[in-house]
């Protein structure tokens, strides 16, 4: 009985093996079949086929022949191609790749406002001080629905820029929409040569704190920050705060230099991950004299973007500082340019940035450790009282910035649009406050009594 019932045992083993691998048989061809179609339906030769028939058909059959050359549907087709994956990828035809390749190599003329794609619209994410897009009163989250009269409905993020850069003196017409208010205004702007320095604002707070603001990452910022921590340094500050709220972003290669000044030798700073291996990378801190390790905070908004949030989660997961404020813009993604034949060339989203823990940036954003919300229009009288000497009697005029608004009418698919609120009144900039910055101070001074206990 005992042999009986081993044999039988055995047998319904198999039996189970043989029922298993039928399945997973059935199961695996099932998983071919359909990754067979998805090829087939994604088949290179049938979508050539359809292209060429429709650029045929345009080009035989469309009323302006002018608008109707191969050159102006390839190109067109090829736009829209890369506007359609993200609002970071495009075509660049000779002209615009041309500029491009100009705009890297020195100052241009512009309105010192850094715009990006946020909710689908084109979005001021920080306007620079001292330029005519801070001094007009734009402020950070101002959608820019018209430029010169054209609507920037579906317009490319790189031909929006196009648009608004131009010649020194020469004055360009913008419509915004402030979602706050619900209401749109009509400014014209003077371009300017921009030339917005890296650190703004280097000084010892109460107790000791060392303070640092940084406006972008460029190619002098790593050295202009050193500048700014060896000043600190000679004054013995007991902690610091690094203010990079509103600050735009730049260069990879400044946010590494910046964070690796305050981590250890060999700590990670960020890595990029793409489609295949080729676009992984580890950027890890180098430099050999860093500063000294004080308590430190990170001061971020939502319009920290970029080489910023770069800096801030490689401080914030290395365990150095503590991040304080609001969650940032989320802009976390690898352009490659491309060249193409005929002096044209491609922008491509290739990767996205992550932080040393694995969490991803783009369209997340970095969340401080200690949430203190705040309006952009508290953030601009801010850096009004902090530049009052060029204001005029150290008020600033909110009662301008006020005039001029209206409730559209047009724009059907902007909500709420019903009546223009109260006038806000001059506000008295002696009285202005830093909820953030207060904050950060109050928890590293409790850092540093605790640290002395």
């Amino acid at each position: 009985m005992n042999a009986l019932a081993r044999n039988a045992k055995w047998l319904i083993v198999a039996a189970v093996l043989a029922a298993n691998l039928a399945v997973g048989a059935r199961l695996y061809s099932q998983e071919a079949a359909v990754a067979e179609e998805a090829a087939a339906a994604d088949s290179p030769y049938e979508m050539f086929t359809l292209f060429s028939k429709v650029v045929e058909q345009v080009r035989g059959n469309y009323v302006d022949a002018d608008k109707s050359t191969y050159k102006e549907l390839i190109h067109g087709a090829l736009g829209g191609m890369l506007q359609a994956l993200d609002p970071h990828s495009q075509f660049m035809d000779e002209e615009a790749f041309r500029s491009m390749k100009e705009d890297t190599a020195g100052k241009f003329g512009g309105l010192g406002i850094t715009i990006g794609i946020k909710d689908g619209m084109l979005t001021v994410i920080a306007p620079m001080e001292d330029t005519p897009a801070f001094r007009a009163g734009l402020l950070s989250g101002d959608k820019i629905v018209e430029i010169d009269g054209d609507s920037t409905d579906g317009l490319a993020l790189e031909d929006a820029v196009k648009k608004l850069r131009g010649d020194p003196g020469t004055p360009v017409k913008i419509k915004i929409f402030r979602p706050k208010t619900q209401l749109f205004k009509e400014i014209e702007l003077e371009r300017a040569v921009i030339n917005v320095p890296s650190i703004k604002d280097t000084r010892v707070l109460d107790g000791g704190i060392g303070y640092v603001r940084m406006l972008q990452f460029g190619e002098d910022t790593a050295k202009d920050l050193q500048a700014a921590l060896d000043q600190l340094e000679k004054e013995k500050v007991k902690a610091l705060v690094l203010d990079l709220r509103s600050n735009p972003g730049g260069l990879l290669t400044a946010a590494v230099e910046v964070a690796q000044k305050f981590l250890r030798r060999g700590d990670l700073v960020v890595f990029t991950r793409g489609r295949d291996n080729r676009m992984e990378r580890a950027y890890r801190a180098r430099a050999r004299d860093t500063f000294p390790a004080v308590p430190m905070a990170v001061l971020i908004n939502g319009y920290s973007a970029s080489a910023s949030e770069i800096v801030a989660g490689a401080l914030q997961d290395n365990r150095r500082a503590v991040l304080v404020g609001e969650k940032s813009f989320g802009k976390g993604s690898v352009q490659s340019v491309l060249p193409q034949d005929g002096g044209t060339a491609i922008r491509l989203t290739t990767a996205k940035y992550y932080t040393p823990s694995e969490r991803v940036i783009h369209d997340v954003g970095i969340e401080p450790d200690v949430v203190v919300p705040m309006s952009v229009e508290n953030w601009r009288n801010i850096l009004l009282a902090r530049n009052r000497s060029e204001e005029t009697n150290g008020v600033a005029n909110a009662a301008a910035l006020d005039e001029g608004w209206t409730a559209g009418g047009e724009e059907e698919d902007l909500p709420d649009l019903a009546a223009k609120p109260p006038a806000e009144e001059s506000v008295d900039l002696d009285s202005v406050v830093d909820p953030q910055l207060d904050r950060a101070c109050d928890m590293l001074k409790g850092i540093l009594v605790f640290q002395k206990r």
